[in-house]
């Protein structure tokens, strides 16, 4: 029997090995995600993403609880910093989340960003697909930290609740920069601290000014992880945003634009290998370099003088 044979039957061991195999790119790995992505589809991804020391881990700990209790099965993907020496993830998959149930009903993945903008591990995507194709019922992504370019979780989630403490004095300022786009539902965690009722109001104003131009209504809640409350509030607005999601229209139109999107970083994954190919069988390259370095050339002209001498073909270039 294949580890794939295993995988199909439910065997969380072989889920993980799969999963390995494809988060290091090992030969073959696309011909496994193409078995797998047919059978895809059918989890809600909900990311939860906000500034270092929000409480991410502890809510996503209670989420997942949750859901289970209520019978779903649920797998995590928690984004951790790279080692810079290994290039694995510096936290281990059971240390963030405790007390979980071992009936299989958890399963628990961290993946190493290694370098990557946005948050995200590279190979969060693929890894979502065959968590998906295993079929649990739901799949919670958690980013490490936020920023401007730390956007893509949209990419991979249904569902985004950006997570807010007391502390973060600048998080309003941070949501005009972007974060606001991205919201569906925010959470002001550690919500016994001062300052948290502040946030909430302050969020409800500034959601107020755009309430008219939203499909969705975002809500404002709070929830102090670490004492399990307002986790079923959270529950609740997830719940319904997902309805308002199916219903509308709007999940199938931004599955399609994920599809589209998967297609262009394929491609370009592709291209950007092709090239980097090309360019080391190039003996003149170096020369190339020197003579832009040295004011006899520029980058523009070297860069399409290289194209033609690779054999490569690109329109309008």
């Amino acid at each position: 029997m294949t580890v794939l044979d295993k995988f199909f039957q439910g065997d969380q061991a072989a889920l993980a090995r799969i999963i390995s195999f494809v988060e290091d790119n090992e030969d073959g790995y696309r011909e496994v995600l193409g078995k797998l992505y047919p059978k895809s589809g059918r989890a809600a991804r909900i990311g939860f993403t906000g500034p270092p020391g929000a409480g991410k881990s502890s809510l996503v700990n209670n989420v997942s609880k949750a859901l289970a209790s209520n019978g779903k099965t649920v797998a995590v993907i928690a984004v951790d910093p790279s080692s810079p020496f290994t290039g694995g993830a510096l936290l281990g998959d059971r240390i963030r989340l405790t007390d979980m149930p071992t009936d299989g009903s958890i399963f628990i993945r961290s993946m190493a960003t290694r370098g990557s903008s946005g948050g995200l591990a590279a190979a969060t995507g693929n890894v979502t697909t065959v968590l998906d194709a295993f079929g649990f019922d739901y799949i919670l992504i958690e980013t490490v930290g936020v920023g401007q370019i730390e956007l893509d979780i949209v990419d991979a989630c249904d569902t985004v609740v950006v997570v807010l403490v007391p502390e973060s004095g600048d998080s309003i300022q941070t949501l005009k920069a972007g974060l606001m786009e991205i919201a569906d539902i925010f959470t002001v965690n550690k919500a016994d601290r001062p300052g948290a009722e502040n946030i909430v109001m302050e969020l409800n104003m500034t959601l107020d000014l755009k309430r008219d131009q939203m499909a969705w209504d975002i809500p404002v809640i709070s929830t102090e992880a670490v004492n399990n409350i307002g986790i079923d509030k959270l529950l609740e607005k997830i719940s319904l945003h997902m309805d308002y999601a199916v219903k509308s229209g709007w999940l199938e139109k931004h599955r399609r634009k994920q599809i589209r999107k998967k297609i262009y970083n394929i491609l370009t994954f592709y291209v950007n290998g092709m090239i980097r190919e090309k360019l080391a069988e190039m003996p003149d390259l170096e020369r190339v370099v020197s003579d832009i370095y040295e004011g006899r050339g520029d980058p523009y002209s070297a860069s399409r003088d290289l194209v033609k001498l690779s054999g490569m073909t690109f329109n309008n270039f």
